[in-house]
């Protein structure tokens, strides 16, 4: 019976991934070069992005032309001066 459960547990997870990757749509992980590539062309880019803690890298992501770009960086990134900028305590992205 714990194996039946187990495998009805797994089920359930693997459609919960399923539905929050609906959710979120595409996103894209890109090198932080290319996403500073990305933004710049931006004409007001929004960006919500996480501050470095002690176990996680800075987190950025922003939309461009209907797709979402996320990048991590153990550096702040230099980003450009018109963008708007969210700070968000997490971004969750689904793996």
């Amino acid at each position: 019976m714990g194996y039946a459960g187990g495998a009805a547990g797994g089920a359930a997870a693997a459609a919960a991934i399923a539905n929050a990757i609906k959710a979120s749509g595409t996103i894209i992980r890109v090198e932080p070069r290319d996403f500073i590539n990305i933004v710049t062309r931006i004409e007001d880019p929004l960006i919500v992005m996480t501050d470095k803690s002690f176990w996680s890298s800075y987190k950025y992501l922003s939309s461009y032309k209907g797709l979402a770009f996320y990048t991590k960086s153990d550096e702040k990134l230099n980003l450009p001066g018109n963008a708007e900028i969210i700070a968000a305590r997490k971004i969750w992205i689904p793996s």
